[in-house]
C-alpha cells in the first residue's frame, strides 16, 4: 500500500534565508486573529493558490482583479521552500516595491504559525474532549504533546493530529489518552494501554462508515447485495496489481457484487491526478472502465501523449476529451473524492470498503473470496 507523505519536519528551519526568516517572524501575530478559525494545513495542501490570494488581499487591503491565467493542476505539490509560488494576477505596485515580492514571505509567516499550533492547541482534530477538563485535561494535553505517534512519522501525537488528519494512529492514540486520563490513570498506565492497542492487529473489517457512490463508475449489477468501494491511484503499483483482482471478484459473483471506483491520487505520484481527471473525462463519454484498463495496463506511463493515444484507441471524442483535460473540468470532483476518502479513514492506496466496512488485508481473489461469501451470508 502506498501512503500519503507526511510532513515530519518544520517548514521553518535552517533552510530559511535570513531575510525570509526575519520577515516571517513579523507576521504570525498579525495573522492570529485572521486565521484562527482556518484549517491551514488543509488549505496549504489543497489550495496554495487560495492562500496566496488571502495573503495578498490582506497586504493590499483592497479587492483584487480576477485573472484568467492558466493553472497547472496535473500534479499536487505540497508547499515547500523549494516550490515556486503560484502567479497571482491583479497585483498593484506599492511605490517601488511590488506586493507580489512580499507574498512569499507573508506565506512563510503563515506556515510558521500553522506549524506551531499543535504545541499550544487545546483542541485537536478528531479528538473528543467531552467530560475532560481541569488538571486531567492539562495532563492529557502534556502527554499527547510529548509522546510520539506510532505510525512512523516521527511526530508527536498532537503534532501528527494537526499536520496529518488522515492518520488513524494518532487519532486512536489521542482518544485513548483522553479516555485514560479521564479515568484517573497516570501517564505510565496510559502509555501501557496505547502500546497494548498498537501491538494488536487491526480487524479485517472495521465498523461501517457512510460513503456516497452517486455518479461514481460502477462495474456490476446496480442492485448487488455487496458493494465494494475502491479508493485508488492510477500511478500506484499496488493499485495496478489490485485492479484486475477487484474486477475478477465482480466476475465471480455477477449477481451479488458490484465495484465502485473512487479517486485518491497521492501527492508522491507526479502524474496520478492527471490520470484521475482523464478517467473522469472518459466516464463523461461512457468509457470509464475502458480508460481505467488502459491507464493501469500502461503503468506507470500517464504522460499526456500516452493518455491522448488511449482516448483515440477507445473511441472517445478526442477534441472534447482534450478540452475537458485542459480546463481541469473534473479537478474539483477528484479533490472532493479525496476528502471523502480521508474522512472515511483512507490513508493510502488501494483501500477497499465492503458495504462501508474498511478492509485491512491483502486484496486478491483467494484472500477476499471467503470474506465476500461471509458478507453475503449476513
Amino acid at each position: 500500500m502506498h501512503h500519503r507523505q507526511r510532513q515530519g519536519n518544520s517548514l521553518c528551519g535552517d533552510e530559511l534565508r535570513p531575510l525570509q526568516f526575519a520577515l516571517a517572524l513579523q507576521v504570525p501575530g498579525l495573522l492570529h486573529n485572521l486565521f484562527k478559525d482556518a484549517h491551514l494545513p488543509g488549505l496549504l495542501r489543497k489550495e496554495p493558490d487560495r492562500l496566496f490570494e488571502i495573503a495578498n488581499g490582506f497586504l493590499l487591503r483592497a479587492p483584487q482583479e480576477e485573472t484568467s491565467s492558466s493553472r497547472v493542476c496535473a500534479t499536487k505539490v505540497r508547499p515547500s521552500l523549494s516550490t515556486t509560488p503560484p502567479r497571482i494576477g491583479g497585483l498593484r505596485d506599492n511605490g517601488n516595491v511590488r506586493i507580489r515580492n512580499f507574498a512569499p514571505f507573508f506565506l512563510l509567516g503563515v506556515l510558521c504559525l500553522a506549524q506551531g499550533t499543535w504545541q499550544t492547541a487545546t483542541d485537536l482534530p478528531g479528538a473528543d474532549w467531552h467530560g475532560l477538563s481541569g488538571a486531567r485535561k492539562e495532563a492529557a494535553l502534556k502527554f499527547v504533546r510529548t509522546e510520539k505517534c506510532t505510525c512512523g512519522c516521527n511526530m508527536k501525537m498532537a503534532e501528527c493530529r494537526m499536520k496529518d488528519q488522515t492518520c488513524s494512529y494518532s487519532r486512536k492514540e489521542v482518544n485513548l489518552a483522553i479516555k485514560g486520563f479521564s479515568e484517573g490513570k497516570n501517564a505510565d498506565a496510559v502509555r501501557a494501554e496505547i502500546k497494548k492497542e498498537a501491538d494488536a492487529p487491526p480487524p479485517v473489517l472495521e465498523p461501517p462508515v457512510k460513503i456516497s457512490t452517486a455518479g461514481d463508475p460502477v462495474e456490476g449489477v446496480q442492485n448487488a447485495r455487496l458493494t465494494i468501494i475502491e479508493f485508488s491511484d492510477f500511478q500506484c503499483p499496488y493499485c495496478t496489481e489490485a485492479a484486475p483482482q477487484a474486477k475478477a471478484i465482480v466476475k465471480n459473483f455477477p449477481k451479488d457484487v458490484k465495484l465502485v471506483f473512487k479517486q485518491f491520487p497521492l501527492d508522491s505520484h507526479a502524474q496520478a491526478e492527471f490520470g484521475a481527471e482523464a478517467s473522469l473525462a472518459a466516464q463523461a463519454q461512457g468509457k470509464f472502465w475502458e480508460m481505467h484498463d488502459r491507464l493501469y495496463g500502461g503503468f506507470p506511463d500517464l504522460s499526456r501523449k500516452t493518455v491522448l493515444r488511449y482516448a483515440k484507441e477507445i473511441g472517445l471524442d478526442v477534441n472534447r476529451f482534450t478540452a475537458d483535460l485542459d480546463s481541469h473540468k473534473y479537478k474539483a470532483r477528484v479533490m472532493a473524492e479525496e476528502q471523502e476518502g480521508e474522512v472515511a479513514g483512507v490513508g493510502g492506496t488501494p483501500t477497499f470498503f465492503f458495504n462501508g466496512k474498511k478492509y485491512n488485508g491483502l486484496f486478491d481473489v483467494a484472500t477476499v473470496t471467503p470474506i465476500v461469501k461471509k458478507e453475503l451470508s449476513r
